[in-house]
């Protein structure tokens, strides 16, 4: 597909962020994907510290079983345990047929305790803070985020972001272009049909029951969607991640090169679930997007990264509802063709209530500054005064991911 083809079918128009390019670097070829995972997902029930007694105590309902092969399945194991990675790690099952196979083949690595010193625990000043790619304190530049400053310093860079606005992470002096994928889903019953179905009960007995139901349900629908729709700030949800992903392939096997897309829906302070339920569903669904992204670019898988990212991680104990709370520390994933998989990356501690940040979160020893400086060194051949560009005042943490 040619540029030209191409702007002729996305749903808007490229969005002019600025004037001249800064110095260049390569290779041309390289491909960067960035997936921004809203609301700050359970990094704890992601990757799952299977060697940790302290887990299985602080999460009585929602933990995930340790990796078994006692199943009366056809596969021979429990679709309910963890998939081993390492001694200490396993993985959520429901990655068994998507992303699984991407990590035993050497395709995908994990970074626990990954992370920012950001402090606030909140979705919005946490995610603008990750986005800007600026130091936590001082001066920020709200119009200079760091996807923008990694476009000026890559030679033939051409960055699309797959989301109705232009993110602040894409915001800057480069011209970025996006696109939306969201689709606007209907509740199953909206305000006109609500109506008609009271108009039918008027003048009957059960007239006010009705009237009464909607009116709980419309509350009850405001006040649980109120935090989740706000701190997913418009990104897409998983729900038919795989289909919108394969979309973003087929553009980004084109000219585009660096894309950037959100995934909302990770806030879950209530009935997380565990092997299945909510946040099960939500991986599982993310997990076949990402295959079919690496399916369809093809023979460009090979020159492609994919980095997922959130905000922050969860707490490491659950609520009393089941859930989990706003935390710290989380895990990044990382793939791609020729990524250094089939491991867990980056510094590590051993998960007990001794290592604990603030006696509630994981820590963050690998800040996403260095770790993304590093990564961005060896897929572009960044120099030092590039990266300082990119990530000005951060000191860069290569931990050989590609």
């Amino acid at each position: 597909m040619r540029r030209r083809e191409l702007l002729a079918t996305t749903l808007s128009l490229p969005l002019a962020m600025g004037t001249t390019r800064l110095a260049a670097a390569g290779p041309q070829t390289s491909k960067l994907l960035v997936v921004f995972l809203r609301g700050g997902y359970d990094a704890a029930s992601l990757l799952v510290p299977i060697s940790s007694n302290f887990y299985y105590e602080a999460r009585k309902d929602i933990a995930i079983a340790k990796p078994s092969s006692n199943s009366n399945s056809s596969t021979g194991v429990d679709a309910g345990a963890a998939l081993p990675l390492t001694a200490d790690w396993g993985l959520h099952p429901a990655l068994r047929e998507s992303l699984y196979p991407l990590y035993q083949q050497g395709e995908l690595a994990f970074v626990p305790f990954a992370g920012t010193d950001d402090l606030s625990r909140s979705h919005f000043e946490t995610q603008d803070s990750i986005e800007l790619g600026q130091p936590t304190s001082g001066h920020k530049n709200y119009a200079s985020g760091f996807l923008n400053r990694l476009a000026a310093v890559v030679s033939g860079s051409t960055p699309m972001a797959f989301t109705e606005q232009l993110p602040v992470i894409l915001r800057g002096g480069e011209k970025v272009a996006n696109t939306a994928l969201k689709s606007l889903a209907k509740p199953a019953i909206d305000a006109r049909q609500s109506d008609l179905i009271a108009t039918m009960y008027r003048g009957t007995p059960l007239a006010s029951t009705v009237q009464e139901g909607f009116s709980v349900r419309q509350e009850l629908m405001r006040d649980l969607a109120g935090e989740m729709e706000a701190a997913n700030r418009n990104a897409i949800t998983a729900k038919g991640f795989a289909l919108k992903a394969r979309r973003i392939a087929k553009v980004m096997r084109g000219d585009f090169n660096l894309g950037f897309v959100d995934v909302g829906g990770w806030d879950t302070h209530v009935s997380q679930g565990a092997a299945t339920g909510y946040l099960a569903n939500r991986f599982d669904e993310l997990g076949q997007g990402l295959a079919a992204f690496s399916q369809e670019m093809g023979s460009r898988w090979k020159d492609t990264t994919v980095v997922v990212i959130s905000e922050f991680g969860r707490t490491f104990r659950q609520n009393g509802n089941r859930g989990t709370d706003h935390g710290h520390g989380t895990v990044f994933w990382v793939l791609g063709g020729s990524v250094k998989g089939g491991r867990i990356a980056g510094e590590q501690v051993t998960v007990s209530r001794n290592t604990l940040f603030q006696d509630r979160d994981f820590p963050v020893l690998n800040d996403y500054r260095a770790v993304l400086g590093g990564l961005f060194q060896r897929q572009y051949g960044l120099s030092t005064a590039q990266l300082a560009q990119v990530f000005p005042g951060a000191v860069v943490n290569d931990v050989g991911l590609i």
